[in-house]
């Protein structure tokens, strides 16, 4: 493999690790600090909210002055922002580091520029970016196993770790990463509203219902997401590495089904549309399993949520891209990236909100999003199937 593609995947790759650390570890560094559950909720919606202002203009950016410049400054502010956060002595670092790491987080985006650059066909190119995704189900499985371990030593120590890793990533950068991107236009004018895929997805009438399914899950996943480590610790009594063992068995889940199961055996029984129906309706009652607190509903829930998960997001998408204007899939894409980062802001705080509430509050809720998501996926099926102009 070109050394290009080891660095850009191995910087992924420690992006991913970071954000699985952070998932189960979080909440037992952060209640050292004295804060509540959704104070706690908030630091996720705080990265997500920069992270979502920032990702178009660094887009942009990597179009105008290259691939490199922007991956190295989405590398190192990853790592400042890591090191900031396991340094904090009070709750204002907590949150000076999360915006530091939000403010650059392009990692992702534009590591998919960069070997879609290095591709010289569309089977290379398909190959690229199937690496990226591999890298992002590995980073996944291996953050919370990583957490869990080092939280042995201390609750801050796997933030220290996440952090000089991304440092490493970002001077081998320096010294070993080329630029790709060759027919840069740096007169190009730039035009920067985060706002305006949304209201894009508001006014496309056809993919409306498939945009308000993906909209449902996306709540419903980042709601249950963002107290799950609260949850477990509270209701279960968890420890911070139990609860980086039960993120690792679920990201097992979503690995086997996506890189396996999906094109083995999903794909071959049920049609994209069925499936999409089928796993909302598996994710929903996998939440209400969660809600009942009781310990082996709980373990049994995790098929639900680690096949759930992976199928849909692959569904969905499909789904999306095949019935976009062959002119549009890009922008397409950009709308349902647009909508999940939307939902990463704002699904938190009310997770927070209903956590203080009542525990299972935020999977309650999760499971009725869900439903309502089978609501628009159904109006979707019916009227493609009908070519009915919509209302």
């Amino acid at each position: 493999m070109q050394k290009q593609k080891i660095i850009v995947i191995s910087a992924v790759l420690v992006d991913v690790i970071g954000f699985g650390i952070v998932i189960p570890i979080l909440p037992f560094y952060v209640t050292e600090f004295g804060a509540s559950p959704t104070t706690i909720t908030l630091l996720f919606a705080t990265f997500s909210f920069f992270s979502f202002l920032s990702a178009p203009l660094l887009g942009m950016w990597s179009d105008r002055i290259g691939r490199r410049p922007i991956l190295i400054l989405s590398i190192t502010s990853t790592a400042i922002g890591w090191l900031v956060f396991a340094s904090a002595h009070s709750l204002w670092m907590l949150f000076l580091g999360r915006i530091i790491d939000g403010l650059a987080a392009g990692n992702f985006t534009t590591a998919q520029s960069y070997m879609v650059d290095l591709a010289k066909d569309e089977k290379e190119r398909t190959a690229n970016i199937g690496l990226i995704g591999a890298a992002f189900g590995i980073g996944f499985i291996l953050g919370p196993l990583i957490g869990g371990v080092l939280s042995k030593v201390s609750h801050a120590f796997p933030f220290w770790m996440a952090g000089m890793l991304a440092a490493a990533n970002a001077i081998t950068a320096v010294f070993f990463l080329p630029e790709t991107h060759h027919k840069r236009d740096s007169h190009k004018p730039m035009s920067f509203n985060p706002l305006a895929p949304l209201v894009r997805a508001a006014q496309d009438r056809t993919m409306r219902p498939l945009y308000f399914t993906w909209s449902f899950f996306a709540f419903a996943i980042v709601t249950s997401q963002a107290v799950f480590g609260l949850f477990v610790k509270d209701v279960f009594g968890f420890s911070a590495f139990q609860t980086g063992m039960t993120f690792t068995m679920i990201g097992v889940i979503v690995v086997f089904n996506q890189g396996f199961l999906l094109k083995k055996f999903w794909l071959t029984r049920f049609s994209e549309s069925t499936l999409e129906i089928i796993m909302l309706v598996v994710l929903a009652f996998s939440s209400l399993l969660v809600s009942t607190e009781i310990l082996p509903l709980f373990y049994l829930s995790f098929l639900g949520l680690g096949t759930g998960q992976a199928i849909l997001r692959v569904v969905i998408t499909s789904q999306a891209v095949a019935a976009a204007d062959p002119s549009k899939k890009g922008e397409t894409m950009g709308i349902l990236s647009a909508l999940m980062s939307a939902y990463m802001v704002i699904a938190p705080l009310l997770a927070g909100y209903l956590y203080e509430i009542y525990y299972s509050g935020p999977y309650i809720v999760s499971a009725l999003l869900l439903f309502l998501g089978v609501y628009f996926a159904l109006l979707f099926r019916r009227r493609e199937i009908r070519k009915i102009p919509l209302a």
